[in-house]
């Protein structure tokens, strides 16, 4: 029987994806380079990243691993302020997806500006040189503390997300005597086509101040009213992993009216419209992400066509490219542990990680490409489940997918487009370390963020 059959007249709807398992893949071996990292490859059966193998990288560094294509990051950063620099447009790359001190001044070197949206990304993107006036800073419940910092060093942007923000924001700007520039979050009520936990735009969740309800009116009217707050414009986000255009048209849509609206009510011209990111990519074959220059034609082509409807002057755009930038230019090295066969079901492949570096298949039912790394199989594809250590049935990286059958403990397995959200959201559950995060390059590789160990996580636990 095949390992991937059903036994006849047995269902097992809770383990296959709707009673139909996915079709194997004609080549386990290949490499779709819409989901694989510019310069990945296979050398000897090998798949190299950088030039460097992941062999050497796993005996070197240890696994699991993050390994990041320095090239490939640089290079879609390059494309997104290439695609937005004819129309004067700002590209701030989101650094909720991926920050580290040299990630940033990646970001920086190439001509973006840097989005944070905490204390701690703050810190980072200042102890990396990045010039504060390149800074935007997001997040929905910003501290005294955090607000303070950023008014203290002159964050470019500060996006006002709440009325309490406002009041608080004010008083610590007339406290410092600094008169910060602001953008409103406003909450256009388009909701992408995402998971629930990664849209938000919708009116009923935590981000923003709605235009339904007249709450982004109501903050429009307040900053105005400040002589310590200068608003220069307003933010939309509409989701994560969006692959049209058409929830952002509907955004700017709403926005466009809305600036008429202060423009009549208080005679002001808003400069800025911020449209947020949440572009996406391609995890598994199949996926179709849009260009960086559609995206840029796209998006402006919709903010020029209703500004010209209202007789507006079109504002300086600006988006916030995070995933789109990081996400296929990391992948993560596993070490094959244990392998179970459940007879007419699957196979289930342990591997030395798990939910504490990718929580996203737990979290958002997301998908992934994974591959037999250290080598090429010779067996037939064996419907298998990629699963970590920690003691949890929804320990799971990859749902579906197919190794070879020959398949042992001690083979490396890559799993690709981890570069966003992947090293950003790991933790130490069950007390596993945290893996390192090392840059490849023309053939030489750099550790970025140390691997994590058991005396790094006894250092802060005070007895």
């Amino acid at each position: 029987m095949s390992r991937y059959a059903h036994p006849a007249g047995q269902r097992h709807a809770d383990v296959l994806p709707e009673d139909n398992p996915p079709s194997p893949p004609a080549d386990l071996d290949q490499l779709d380079p819409r989901v694989w990292p510019h310069t990945a490859a296979r050398v000897g059966g090998e798949i190299t990243v950088g030039g460097i193998g992941v062999t050497a990288l796993a005996e070197e560094y240890g696994t699991p691993l993050f390994v990041l294509d320095e090239d490939d990051f640089r290079a879609r950063a390059r494309d997104y302020r290439n695609a937005f620099a004819d129309a004067g447009a700002d590209v701030y790359y989101a650094g909720k997806a991926l920050l580290t001190k040299a990630v940033a001044r990646w970001v920086m070197e190439e001509g973006l500006k840097l989005d944070v949206c905490s204390g701690g990304e703050l810190a980072v993107a200042l102890a990396a040189g990045v010039p504060a006036e390149r800074i935007g800073m997001h997040g929905n419940n910003k501290s005294e503390a955090e607000l303070a910092r950023a008014v203290e060093v002159g964050v470019g942007r500060i996006v006002i997300d709440s009325f309490d923000e406002i009041e608080r924001l004010d008083r610590l700007a007339a406290r410092q005597g600094k008169v910060p520039e602001v953008l409103i979050r406003v909450t256009t009520g388009v909701e992408a086509h995402t998971h629930e936990f990664v849209a938000t735009a919708h009116d009923d969740q935590k981000f923003g101040l709605s235009l339904n309800t007249g709450a982004a009116a109501d903050a429009v009217r307040r900053v105005l009213e400040s002589a310590h707050l200068s608003l220069v414009g307003l933010h939309s986000h509409i989701g994560s992993q969006i692959f049209d255009m058409a929830g952002f048209e509907m955004a700017a849509r709403r926005l466009t009216e809305f600036l008429t609206l202060v423009h009549t009510e208080h005679g002001v011209l808003l400069p800025e419209l911020d449209l947020g990111g949440g572009l996406g990519i391609a995890y598994v074959p199949g996926d179709t992400p849009l260009e960086p220059k559609a995206i840029a034609e796209a998006l402006l082509d919709i903010v020029q066509h209703e500004c010209k409807a209202h007789d507006l002057p079109v504002p300086r755009i600006a988006v916030e490219p995070g995933r789109a930038i990081a996400g296929p230019c990391g992948i993560t090295v596993y070490e094959v542990g244990t392998i179970k066969d459940v007879e007419g079901i699957r196979s289930y492949v342990s591997v030395d990680g798990g939910m504490s570096d990718n929580i996203r298949t737990s979290l958002y039912g997301s998908e992934y490409t994974c591959s037999l790394a250290s080598r090429t199989g010779d067996g037939d594809p064996v419907l298998s489940r990629l699963v970590g250590k920690h003691c949890e049935s929804g320990d799971i990286v990859v749902r579906d997918l197919y190794l070879p059958s020959d398949l042992r403990t001690g083979d490396l397995v890559a799993v690709a487009a981890t570069g966003a959200y992947c090293h950003s959201m790991a933790s130490n559950y069950n007390h596993l370390p945290r893996p390192a995060v090392v840059a490849v390059r023309g053939g030489e590789s750099r550790t970025l963020v140390r691997r994590e160990t058991e005396e790094d996580l006894l250092r802060l636990d005070v007895g």
